[in-house]
């Protein structure tokens, strides 16, 4: 094994390794989940050197120059104030979802009218619009980190697979029988998942085009995917008032997650997977351990249905959002509520970290975005404009853009 060279990973923080092996060129990731800007960089250098046999001590001092950056990110102030930059009468009929690509250069809207768009996000300008679609497109995805390819699910129960420079249609995938409404690409980018309201999951592998697996096991309708971080995992949400955790190489059920009393509304994993989040209609999120299956925390306290939830990067604490139109957020790890997020006039659907954790946006049906502070709860701005409820929202990679998507058939661009 010949290490090649390092890259850095800002959010959350990491190193990456690139290394020769028998040939081939391979990469392998130094996670620092717990890097603070006043962590000790000796010890930490100590600690991966002793860990690490790629690390030898000619390199040691370009580790350390690396974690010195690292901190340097990590101590910069967050005290951003985000401007209206640009209000895009994206479709003409209201918007489903909307994405960003890694570096947020471009972004994408799907649509009631039946076609997703692409947008360059400095300029604001339409790139391509992917049309051939049926029905409403109502599930959209970037191939992140790569970014090339986009997948599009729709009411027409097909799902399609694009190229973001041509906006040209790559594959259409047939096979379920009903409306598809989630969908989502390994890590890799070497399969897609889509989830649908016919009670299945099906893997399709993107460079051929074809069908892989299906994953079958649940009652109800499937409206929440989420892959591991490893691509090998997939987990599934649906109404049947259970979440499946899958072998996404062979299909098999790993685990499924009994608790529950309504419906599933959200599931996520946490950064390094060892932890699964799940929202449900009956107004709890619980956390399970990802080895076990075993739920290990129910956080109660909304008085309405959990529409949404998150962790941050670092997969140390957790928000939820809720119909009874407040957030909260937790620590992932002991369960505890760190503060409640009040203000919003509507249910509150969607909710995200900024990627540095310093920040929490969430959407509502008062025809606002807010920003919070997670550590007291303080709102930080409101983002006002909307004449309709805003159902989608996102931080770029660098957290300083934001996207809204609203029923008015806009989105605003914020930075």
């Amino acid at each position: 094994m010949k290490l090649k060279r390092f890259l850095l990973r800002y959010y959350p923080p990491g190193i990456i390794l690139e290394y020769e092996q028998g040939g081939a060129m391979k990469t392998k990731t130094i996670n620092l989940l717990d890097l603070q800007p006043d962590t000790d960089v000796d010890a930490v250098v100590g600690e991966i050197s002793k860990k690490e046999q790629l690390i030898t001590s000619s390199s040691t001092e370009q580790v350390r120059k690396l974690i010195i950056r690292l901190q340097e990110k990590l101590s910069q102030s967050d005290d951003h104030t985000f401007h209206l930059f640009k209000v895009l009468r994206a479709h003409i009929l209201p918007l489903t979802n909307v994405s960003f690509n890694k570096s947020g250069s471009n972004f994408i809207t799907g649509s009631y009218d039946r076609t997703c768009k692409v947008w360059d996000t400095a300029s604001g300008e339409e790139l391509h619009t992917l049309e051939g679609h049926r029905n409403v497109v109502y599930a959209i995805s970037f191939n992140n980190p790569f970014g090339d390819k986009i997948a599009t699910g729709s009411f027409d129960k097909t799902c399609k697979l694009w190229s973001t420079e041509t906006g040209k249609c790559f594959h259409t995938f047939r096979g379920h029988t009903a409306e598809i409404v989630c969908v989502s690409f390994n890590p890799q980018s070497t399969v897609v998942a889509t989830g649908s309201m016919d009670t299945t999951c099906r893997l399709w592998d993107v460079e051929k085009g074809v069908e892989t697996i299906s994953l079958v096991g649940h009652s109800a309708e499937i409206i929440s995917l989420s892959f591991s971080s490893s691509g090998s995992e997939i987990l599934t949400g649906s109404f049947d008032h259970t979440v499946a955790l899958w072998d996404a190489r062979t299909g098999k059920k790993i685990h499924t997650l009994i608790g529950h009393k309504a419906e599933i509304s959200s599931a996520q994993f946490n950064w390094d997977s060892s932890l699964i989040a799940t929202g449900s209609m009956d107004k709890t999120c619980k956390i399970w351990d990802f080895n076990t299956g075993r739920c290990i925390g129910t956080l109660r306290g909304h008085n309405d249905e959990v529409l949404d939830v998150a962790f941050d990067l670092r997969g140390q604490h957790l928000v939820t959002a809720s119909a009874d139109s407040t957030a909260r957020c937790y620590d992932a790890l002991t369960h505890g509520l760190i503060c409640k997020f009040e203000g919003h006039e509507g249910e509150v659907s969607k909710i995200t970290f900024n990627p540095q954790g310093t920040t929490v946006l969430t959407a509502s049906a008062d025809k606002t975005a807010r920003l919070w502070d997670p550590e007291t709860g303080a709102c930080k701005q409101v983002l006002e404009g909307h004449t309709d409820e805003i159902f989608s929202c996102a931080f770029n990679y660098e957290g300083n853009t934001i996207i809204t998507g609203s029923k008015d058939n806009t989105c605003r661009l914020w930075r």
